[in-house]
């Protein structure tokens, strides 16, 4: 456990979108770490961020060969992961980035490749796995109250983005799509909970060659192009003998799918959004009525986001506070590169098998990240 003296990782924000505001609020939550610059193709919404939590806002390269930063976290969107966290790693800077690690997994290859080679630190989105009801899933497969894993279902259904994203397009190319987008949650979840994916087979359809934006902005009305599969039906064949059926699609109206459920020789396991670190986790024993745990209560489970009218948990920084942690204590992150690439390989390979009606063979490895005890989790707190 580190000591309460433990130098703090000085972080530059490369993006300043979105989701850099959850980062940037739960910064100040976490011990190891501190954000003190940010940039953004965007002068001005770098400008923004920076006046609102007392940051430096600077340009890209500068950032990046700024010898005070030890570690750029990349909120870009994901076609400009690889060349900003590759820019960084060859600066000699660690880095964390959002999902995906890169839009192949030969980016992803080269840059867990590149960090290692350089003795440096990667890690990536999402560390959602890390919050409460994750924790409190993870124990109890531990403890194994499903006993060995046999099968399951992993569900993301929905509409799309064009209906509340004032500018989707980017979202139905290459690179993204509804298994690239949301996969890395539910994926990510299931590899925590079981290990690595060994075979893959899956199909895959688009509903719609055109979509209309609906969402109020300058391109409200106006229609795109999709260059990407919609709804992808997937079966998972992990290491430890589990199939799973993975289905995501963006061409659902209404659905009543749960997100996760595993099912074993001793119950069934019901999770939550995975996308969200918080949620009711629910257990059967051999069909017993299911036990609820509600993990609001429970460390990173509490209902904080979004600020104005809170409905759900968010604690991104999770993930890189473990990742500093990590380089204090000289072990591997728990959301490390090695897991995103493995993930990002799973997720290559899903298209690929849905494009071709081929059966995939994982061939990189990875270890099942080691669990985030209670105590361990609670000492990331400042």
């Amino acid at each position: 456990m580190a000591q309460k003296d433990e130098p703090k990782l000085k972080i530059g924000v490369v993006g300043c979108g979105n989701i850099s505001l959850a980062y940037m609020r739960n910064a100040p939550l976490f011990r190891g770490v501190e954000i003190t610059a940010c940039a953004d193709l965007d002068i001005e919404a770098a400008g923004r961020r920076a006046e609102a939590f007392g940051l430096r806002a600077t340009d890209v390269d500068s950032l990046i060969d700024d010898e005070d930063i030890d570690l750029v976290l990349n909120l870009t969107i994901p076609a400009a992961h690889f060349d900003v966290s590759m820019r960084a790693l060859s600066a000699g800077k660690h880095v964390f980035t959002e999902k995906p690690l890169g839009v192949t997994a030969d980016e992803g290859r080269k840059l867990v490749d590149a960090a290692a080679s350089r003795g440096l630190a990667i890690g990536s989105a999402p560390d959602t796995f890390l919050g409460a009801a994750g924790r409190h899933a993870r124990r109890l497969m531990e403890a194994g109250a499903i006993g060995k894993p046999v099968t399951g279902t992993a569900f993301m259904m929905g509409r799309g983005m064009e209906h509340w994203h004032p500018d989707p397009s980017f979202y139905y190319q290459p690179g993204a799509g509804p298994v690239m987008d949301m996969g890395p949650y539910y994926l990510t979840m299931m590899v925590n909970l079981m290990g690595p994916v060994r075979r893959v087979q899956a199909v895959a359809t688009s509903g719609q060659e055109e979509r209309l934006i609906t969402a109020d902005g300058p391109k409200k009305g106006t229609s795109f192009k999709v260059g990407t599969p919609t709804s992808l039906l997937s079966l998972l064949e992990f290491a430890c003998g589990a199939t799973v059926t993975f289905g995501a699609s963006w061409d659902v109206f209404r659905h009543s799918n749960h997100p996760i459920e595993l099912h074993g020789t001793e119950g069934s396991l019901r999770l939550p959004d995975p996308d969200n670190f918080g949620g009711v986790v629910a257990l059967s024993r051999h069909g017993a009525p299911w036990e609820e745990t509600d993990t609001a209560d429970a460390l990173f489970g509490a209902v904080n986001w979004p600020v104005a009218l809170p409905d759900r948990a968010n604690y991104r920084m999770l993930g890189l506070a473990d990742l500093a942690r990590s380089i204090v204590e000289g072990r591997a992150p728990r959301a490390s590169g090695t897991l995103a690439l493995h993930v990002l390989e799973v997720m290559e390979a899903i298209l690929r098998a849905g494009e071709t009606g081929v059966g995939q063979t994982i061939a990189g490895k990875t270890e099942q990240p080691r669990e985030l005890r209670e105590d361990e989790a609670r000492s990331l707190l400042a």
